[in-house]
């Protein structure tokens, strides 16, 4: 027996020195199916010249795929486990049956169904590889799933990570505070700041004494905020009844990439802008305000609801251009996002009436009608202008137009903001305006801030970073000329090799790298290094913001540039690629852009739903570290990095 074990000993050798270092690399990732219900994929990474086993089952055959999920407390298990990759399927005469495998890689789907906000399953996999020669022992492996997907779940690029949630509801709250400020600012409008004293006064003086005034004002300033908010959410909640969740996902993700509104968004704001300006005056149609006014002659709720609508729809030519620039940005954001910022709109825009109501001595402090209020209007319009060349960008950098390089949209940005500071001086009139004999203190305070806004943004015609404007500018790479460089910038330097897509993208500071995962997964293997995944899009401002403040960083530089292959990957980019390119999904969709491909792989394969998101992967496809989002901490990102090496070095 001990010679027989002696003679299998260089058999085994051999066995193991022809092996894979890692049979099959699984990952996972998570999607919402709706209420309450969702899908967990594994997708299993074979190794080159190995083939797995399906399902089966089989009795006295080869070993088949065995996958069980153990759910945790407050997750069920909704249906058996599915075989999402198609087999193939022959008759094998070794075990006298028809067996299917699996080669390259393999995808399956458990449906679960959670009955609490948050649950963990853990997947018990069992496998084995074969070549044409021999076979594998059975190997396997414990997956943890978090559902809904987290941060903390597992080292897999299945997890949503807790990241991009902090920059989804970072913006959220961000669009937030700038559409409460846009309520205030159209209070101050000619249109609407003359009706302030008049409806409350209206109140006040109504039957039933003061009491009964100051609730019928506040029941005033719910319609204004109905008037503004309900219209909107309908619409949007009609689009996702009537569509669903993913065709109002493609309707928002149209909206902030395709040339064709972001151009109208454009146009939209120039036009608004040439109204403040006093070129014309949009107004709504005369027989809908006088019809709405008859009616708020009436008593009771009816006569505040029309008193109300009536503000609404005189007001309009000062709002509209307003709630179109607050609408126009949320709709870049998640589903939710234009009807909370409405809300916050039109709650900052009619509190006022109530508050003045409650307290109607603060109206004799108030400043009187004049010609300060068109020289607001004018002030606004004049921020509409900066404002809607952002649209004209995305546009611009989504198709590659190059018309809006960085120096050009700096230009009409210290242009329209040194003729702001000239109109805040009085150098500058338009027709509505009153002659300015003498400037106060308010207004040379707001000049001195405009100018030196102008001054900050000279230099960035020479290449200066200006990170406060990062995440609005177009990136640094689309500079002509920057100050002390060669003819040539960093981020206009051609890679040391000719890669994928490179003749129209471009990594900033002067990494190089690659835009095509394929291609940057298989150098990474070839040098031997991680890669660091850049989920990324041309309208992406936290994305900017990233590159300027963090990876500007000179530690983060270093070992970004000597440690790791950069794959950077734009989800919104409008090329349409080669056929040879396209991707098929599931469901048999053919995606041909770069983007909607790139978009894809960030959902299925690393659960990835916002931008920027950073993978660290290792070998076999595995996420070495959790993902993380946008987070402006350079320290937090080093540590990142390093985190992501030590990892891959103990994958060896």
């Amino acid at each position: 027996m001990n010679k027989f074990l002696l003679s299998l000993l260089p058999l085994c050798v051999l066995c193991t020195l022809h092996a894979p270092a890692q049979s099959v690399g699984w990952s996972h990732s998570v999607e919402s199916t709706g209420e309450g219900t969702y899908r967990i994929i594994l997708e299993a990474a074979i190794a080159d010249g190995y083939h797995m086993y399906d399902m089966g089952p089989y009795t006295d055959g080869p070993h088949a795929t065995l996958i069980r999920f153990i759910p945790g407390e407050g997750a069920e298990l909704d249906g058996p486990v599915e075989q999402l990759t198609t087999p193939h399927r022959y008759f094998d005469k070794t075990f006298d049956m028809e067996i299917g495998t699996f080669e390259h890689s393999a995808r399956f789907a458990q449906r679960v169904r959670l009955t609490a906000p948050q649950a963990t399953l853990r997947a018990d996999i069992t496998w084995m590889l074969c070549n044409d020669t021999s076979c594998l022992p059975p190997d396997d492996a414990e997956l943890g799933i978090t559902v809904p997907a987290s941060a903390e779940a597992t080292l897999s690029p299945a997890r949503e990570a807790e990241a991009n949630t902090v920059a989804t509801n970072s913006s959220l709250w961000g669009l937030i505070v700038e559409a409460i400020l846009w309520g205030f600012a159209a209070l101050l409008t000619p249109c609407v700041f003359p009706m302030v004293p008049m409806t409350v006064s209206y109140f006040l003086k109504g039957e039933g004494g003061p009491a009964r005034g100051r609730l019928r004002a506040a029941l005033y300033g719910l319609f204004i905020v109905l008037l503004y908010t309900v219209p909107i959410a309908i619409i949007i909640l009609l689009t996702r009844v009537l569509g669903g969740e993913a065709v109002t996902a493609d309707i928002f993700n149209w909206l902030a990439t395709h040339w064709l509104p972001n151009v109208v968004f454009f146009l939209v704001f120039m036009i608004f802008a040439a109204s403040f300006f006093g070129a014309f005056e949009l107004t709504m149609p005369s027989w809908m305000v006088n019809k709405a006014d008859a009616k708020a002659d009436t008593k009771g709720l009816g006569g505040i609801f029309f008193l109300a609508l009536v503000l609404v729809l005189v007001s309009f030519s000062c709002t509209g251009p307003i709630v179109g620039s607050v609408l126009i940005k949320s709709t870049a954001g998640e589903f939710w996002n234009p009807i909370v910022t409405m809300l916050a709109f039109s709650v900052a825009f009619a509190l006022p009436f109530t508050l003045f109501a409650l307290f109607p001595s603060i109206l004799e402090k108030l400043p009187r009608n004049g010609g300060w209020l068109n020289s607001v209007k004018v002030v606004l319009g004049f921020v509409e202008v900066a404002l809607g060349f952002k649209f004209l960008s995305v546009a611009d950098q989504t198709y590659h137009w190059e018309l809006l390089d960085r120096e050009i949209y700096l230009a009409v940005w210290i242009v329209t903001f040194s003729l702001l500071g000239l109109y805040l001086l009085g150098k500058l009139r338009f027709a509505h305006d009153s002659e300015v004999t003498h400037i106060g203190v308010g207004r040379l305070a707001l000049a001195i801030v405009v100018f030196s806004f102008v001054v900050y943004m000279v230099p960035g015609m020479w290449g200066a970073p200006l990170k406060g404007l990062s995440g609005y500018l177009p990136p640094l790479a689309t500079q002509d000329f920057i100050l002390g460089e060669t003819s040539v910038t960093p981020d206009r330097q051609a890679p040391a090799t000719k890669v994928k897509y490179g003749d129209f993208l471009r990594l900033p500071h002067g990494l190089e790298g690659f835009f095509d995962l394929q291609e940057a997964e298989a150098y990474a293997a070839r040098v031997d290094k991680p890669l660091f995944i850049d989920f990324t899009g041309h309208g992406c401002v936290n994305c900017r913001e990233m590159e300027a403040r963090v990876w500007s960083d000179p530690e983060v530089l270093a070992i970004l540039r000597n440690d790791y292959v950069i794959c950077a990957l734009y989800s919104d980019d409008k090329k349409v690629l080669p056929e040879a390119d396209w991707v098929t999904t599931d469901t048999g969709k053919i995606l041909k852009s770069l983007g909607k491909i790139n978009a894809y792989y960030a959902r299925t394969r690393y659960g990835a739903n916002a931008q920027p998101c950073y993978i660290l992967q290792g070998r076999n496809g595995q996420v070495l570290v959790p993902p993380r989002g946008y987070d402006l901490d350079v320290q937090g990102f080093v540590d990142f990095l390093k985190s992501g090496l030590k990892a891959y070095q103990q994958q060896r």
